[in-house]
C-alpha cells in the first residue's frame, strides 16, 4: 500500500480529502477475495507528492520481499514513474502488478474494488514484469499512460 485516490478519506467539515487508513482488508472482504495476501503499508500519499526516495524505498521492499508475485496499490498520476523506476531495477523473475482508482474506495462510486479484483487475478496469471492494472485491463510498464481527458489508462 502506498496511499493515493484508492486510500482517501473525505473530510465533510471542509471538503479535503486525507488519509486515515486503508481500506484494503475491507475490500477483500467484501469482494470474497480467497487469495491469501499479505499487506505491507508502506506509505499513505497522494503520487503527486511521491519523491525519488519514496520509490526508491517500493522498489527495496519490492526486492527484499520473498513473494515473487506482487500487488502494490498507488496513485494513479505517477504510478507510471513507479512502474518505470521498479522495471529498470530489479532484478526479473517478479511479477509486479499496480493499480489504483480514480474514485476514492469511501466514496461508495469507486472503481477501486474493481481495479483490485482485476489486478489480483493478473498479478496471478502474468509472467515474470511490471505492469499497471487499470480500468479491467493489463498494460506493459513502458506502454501506458494515463489519459487525463477520458479519466482511463491507455496504450502508448
Amino acid at each position: 500500500m502506498t496511499g493515493g485516490t484508492f486510500d482517501k478519506e473525505y473530510n465533510e467539515l471542509n471538503g479535503s480529502l486525507f488519509f486515515k487508513d486503508t481500506h484494503l482488508p475491507e475490500m477483500l472482504r467484501l469482494g470474497r477475495s480467497r487469495i491469501d495476501v499479505s499487506i505491507t503499508t508502506l506509505m499513505m500519499i497522494d503520487s503527486l507528492e511521491m519523491t525519488a526516495a519514496d520509490r526508491a524505498r517500493i522498489v527495496d521492499e519490492c526486492g527484499r520481499a520473498a513473494e515473487m508475485r506482487i500487488l502494490i496499490t498507488h496513485g494513479t498520476d505517477t504510478m507510471v514513474e513507479t512502474a518505470a523506476a521498479l522495471a529498470t531495477t530489479l532484478p526479473p523473475g517478479k511479477t509486479i502488478v499496480l493499480t489504483g482508482a480514480m474514485i476514492p474506495y469511501a466514496f461508495g462510486s469507486s472503481d477501486g474494488l474493481f481495479n483490485l479484483g482485476s489486478a489480483l487475478s493478473f498479478v496471478q496469471a502474468l509472467p515474470a514484469g511490471v505492469y499497471v492494472a487499470m480500468n479491467g485491463r493489463y498494460f506493459n510498464w513502458d506502454r501506458v499512460r494515463k489519459n487525463r481527458n477520458t479519466g482511463t489508462f491507455e496504450t502508448v
